[in-house]
């Protein structure tokens, strides 16, 4: 078989969850946009629903439509985006609930959905959604008589905890938030590891359920295995790839394998960058990384291996992220379409 194989473990995204929760007193919902970061929302929906999740997140309505197909009427799913123009059908006949970002969307859900579930987004700094607090002053008598279900914000820089941001943040929502009787939301991973005065009513863990930082406990969720397609032997001087990026300086044994930048694995994880694993053992990329293969050192291996590792819980999404110079949601939600792909627990 020369198709790469992605394993994804729905046990340990499941015990991922469970792990976040206990670590707060209130509601843990779920992030699954981004087609579940890329794992499948509607394997990861059901799995988490039948852990105990009640609340999940998208970031669009039609990503709402396709997770609640998936895990049926019931659990909550509520639409970062609002309520954009077009999305009344969808989400009343999907059940949705629009985080309603400004006064037009407001507007437009009164008037198309009167009586429809809503949240409302508060921007609290970030600049990128929700109201800020002129606009919220200007319209919070209107939109608490049509009775929100939740008053939401997102920190900006809550993975990096000590940063000063966050208090700001916190300070801000609870400014804009004062004395109203209603569940509130501030916290993604980031804010549930920054403690309980983060947490509110009800956390909403994204990246921490698939086995990203900044949750440093969580177990490893996907797994990444490469068909070898060839092996070759190359003698001293001898070079490897596309600008002869790699060159043999001893009697060097070259497995290429079937995977490449198209697949999700970036260009920048050449020679140098990262390792693939023949069981435990470490093996160094050769060269570049290409569209559609890439090429390995396995001379010190003692036999031939049929596949090697590149994603597994020695090398996370987020060594991977490092050496590519960006972050693991960016690894997962790039796993490409031509993986052969199985799902365990």
């Amino acid at each position: 078989m020369t198709t790469a194989r992605l394993t994804l473990n729905l046990d340990a995204l499941v015990t991922n969850w469970r792990n976040l929760d206990a670590l707060t007193n209130c509601e843990t919902a779920a992030v699954v946009k981004a087609n579940g970061y890329g794992l499948d929302a509607g394997r990861v929906g059901k799995a988490l629903a039948k852990a105990g999740a009640r609340n999940f997140f998208v970031a669009i309505a039609e990503e709402g439509v396709a997770l609640r197909r998936a895990i049926g009427p019931g659990p909550g799913i509520s639409v970062f985006a609002g309520h954009m123009e077009g999305d009344a059908k969808l989400l009343r006949d999907f059940q949705l609930t629009p985080m309603l970002n400004s006064l037009d969307q407001m507007l437009r859900h009164f008037e198309s959905l009167p009586g429809h579930p809503f949240g409302v987004q508060l921007d609290t700094g970030m600049n990128r959604l929700g109201m800020e607090a002129a606009e919220w002053a200007a319209v919070r008598d209107i939109a608490l008589s049509q009775g929100p279900v939740l008053l939401m914000s997102h920190l900006a820089c809550s993975d990096a905890s000590n940063h000063p941001m966050n208090a700001h943040q916190l300070q801000n929502f609870l400014d804009l938030t004062e004395g109203l009787d209603l569940p509130r939301s501030l916290a993604a991973t980031g804010g549930l590891l920054l403690g309980r005065n983060y947490h509110f009513d009800l956390c909403r863990p994204g990246i921490g359920l698939y086995g990203g930082l900044p949750f440093g406990d969580a177990l490893p969720v996907a797994q990444l295995d490469l068909p070898v397609i060839q092996i070759r032997s190359l003698d001293p001087g001898e070079t490897v790839g596309y600008g002869n990026g790699w060159t043999a300086q001893r009697p060097s044994r070259i497995a290429t394998v079937a995977a490449g930048y198209a697949d999700g694995l970036h260009r920048a994880l050449g020679s140098g960058q990262v390792q693939v694993y023949a069981g435990d053992t470490p093996c160094p990329v050769a060269g570049r990384v290409s569209m559609d293969l890439i090429t390995v050192d396995v001379t010190d291996l003692s036999n031939d291996p049929s596949h090697l590792s590149i994603l597994n819980e020695r090398q996370t999404v987020d060594t991977l992220a490092d050496a590519a110079g960006t972050i693991g949601y960016e690894i997962l939600t790039s796993l490409g379409s031509r993986y052969a792909r199985s799902y365990t627990g």
